[in-house]
């Protein structure tokens, strides 16, 4: 499978991210990483330049990827999305790709801290008979 157009790419994780409305459970994973498999091989470290990579002659395009974790058990429901975002274009598809992440964390639920609070209160009370 092919990597997506940027716009395809964020139809198809906004579905993603809507598939997991009103369950109860479920990851969705999101990658990005640099994509240099076109590029020229990188020069042996010198004294001068310890690390080249970290600044390419040109700028390099970034791999951004999205699944919804599914393990070996479910493979025939696992969806896997993948798409390419030029260096110029980064500042709009990060924005985007933002936008697009809280539209799908409003269906998370806030954690239970209940039983942080009553720890807590048990220490405090604890702390102050053994100190009396």
């Amino acid at each position: 499978m092919g990597h997506l157009t940027n716009d395809e790419f964020f139809t198809k994780l906004v579905e993603l991210f809507d598939s997991r409305k009103g369950k109860d459970h479920g990851h969705i994973y999101l990658t990005q990483k640099r994509l240099s498999y076109d590029q020229p091989p990188l020069p042996e470290p010198t004294s001068e330049a310890i690390l080249p990579d970290l600044h390419p002659p040109r700028p390099l395009p970034v791999l951004v990827r999205a699944t919804n974790g599914k393990g070996k058990a479910d493979r025939a429901r696992k969806i896997k999305l993948s798409t390419v975002v030029d260096p110029e274009a980064l500042p709009a598809f990060f924005e985007r790709y933002a936008d697009a992440c809280k539209a799908g964390m409003t269906t998370l639920k806030p954690r239970d801290r209940s039983k942080r609070k009553t720890k807590a209160k048990k220490k405090k009370t604890v702390g102050a008979v053994a100190g009396a």
